[in-house]
């Protein structure tokens, strides 16, 4: 019987002669042609026109769900389980410092330069491409489903939580975002908190009133200083960090306010909930409000076919520091992979190598391929 290893190597010798079959200077080009079209998180309307329009032509039927992009390929069996390859086609505003306009970039044979071309540009256009090359050789034992979301960015109502409502029972997912094709299995959740510090106004000459700054600055040098008694043996500590401060009107006037944003990143031994409540108790002068509470930590359970195909195709695993679409998948088993590197992201001059691009196709491929004989 051959090993595994054996079998990996044969796949990966086919993988090599498919990607001249998937076209990969056709996967380039569509991905030049997608960051053309701005795309800002919640006006992504144009470019899920022009994907919608180029799957059509490609002969796969997309089904729109607000500015959401949702595919099926089936394997044709009755009582198929679902896998869904998931990544978001919206972008973050530009950053300064970008040499050159973001949405007319450069031509470079070794890189794709443009907004979004790192994240999740890669991501999605080699998902379109490992789903194009099922739907034209099915060979999986599973349905796949591909859905290219709209408002991961700004986690908004009309992204991925509203795309989910219409897919149906999804058994597992990979969640598309640049990981140098690195498995993340498990992920930090995001909780941003508003604070608040109350004080009293009085003209600044008198000595008098109480001042909200200083009340303020109180509670964020306790939050600098702050240990959490639990820590991951998976993720480590719960990271958090102040972000923003306001306070004041004018010079001569003791400001009776002050808010300052706290962007706290948890871990699985938490409940936000929790977290949310260990802070507080250690306020002595404001209060802290969560603007949600909904995105979770998530990990790939270790005994789920993901995690076994992570294994066994030798791919290198890590913690992500970074928040996804993952967090919205409540239940459902992920894995976080695709090509790019996330410090590329929200960058000026963004970009990828077009080799990362093509490995990003055959690492799907080979991926789906292993995880079909294991599911």
């Amino acid at each position: 019987m051959q090993s595994e290893s054996a079998v990996m190597s044969g796949v990966r010798a086919v993988l090599m002669a498919m990607l001249a079959m998937l076209k990969i200077m056709d996967t380039i080009n569509f991905l030049r042609e997608l960051i053309a079209i701005p795309a800002l998180s919640g006006a992504e309307g144009s470019r899920a026109d022009f994907v919608a329009a180029w799957l059509a032509r490609e002969g796969l039927a997309a089904e729109r769900i607000g500015n959401n992009i949702m595919v099926r390929v089936p394997c044709g069996r009755q009582d198929a389980q679902t896998v869904m390859f998931c990544s978001h086609i919206d972008t973050v505003r530009p950053s300064a410092g970008y040499t050159f306009d973001p949405f007319s970039p450069p031509h470079d044979e070794e890189r794709i330069y443009g907004l979004g071309s790192n994240d999740a540009g890669g991501a999605v256009t080699a998902m379109i491409a490992a789903a194009l090359h099922f739907a034209r050789h099915g060979s999986l034992t599973f349905d796949l489903l591909l859905l290219l979301a709209a408002e991961e960015e700004t986690s908004g109502a009309g992204g991925i939580r509203l795309a989910l409502g219409s897919a149906g029972n999804i058994n597992c997912a990979i969640v598309g975002e640049p990981t140098q094709m690195r498995a993340a299995v498990a992920e930090r959740g995001l909780i941003v908190l508003d604070g608040m510090a109350n004080g009293t106004s009085a003209h600044a000459a008198h000595g008098e009133g109480c001042n909200a700054i200083y009340e303020a600055m109180c509670d964020i040098e306790t939050l600098r200083g702050f240990r959490f008694s639990r820590r991951s043996p998976l993720m480590g500590d719960v990271r958090m960090a102040v972000t923003q401060i306001a306070a004041g009107t004018q010079h001569n006037v003791i400001p009776d306010r002050c808010t300052f944003v706290v962007d706290v990143r948890p871990t699985d031994i938490y409940t936000n909930e929790e977290i949310v409540a260990e802070l507080q108790a250690a306020m002595t002068g404001s209060t802290l409000t969560p603007r949600s509470l909904t995105n979770r930590s998530s990990a790939t359970p270790v005994e789920h076919p993901l995690f076994r195909c992570i294994e066994r195709l030798g791919i290198e695993t890590y913690v992500s520091p970074t928040t996804s679409d993952w967090v919205c998948l409540g239940a459902i088993p992920a894995v976080k992979m695709g090509p790019g590197d996330s410090r590329r992201s929200h960058s000026p001059d963004e970009f990828i190598f077009t080799e990362e691009l093509a490995h990003g196709v055959a690492g799907y491929v080979d991926f789906l391929e292993c995880l079909s004989r294991n599911f």
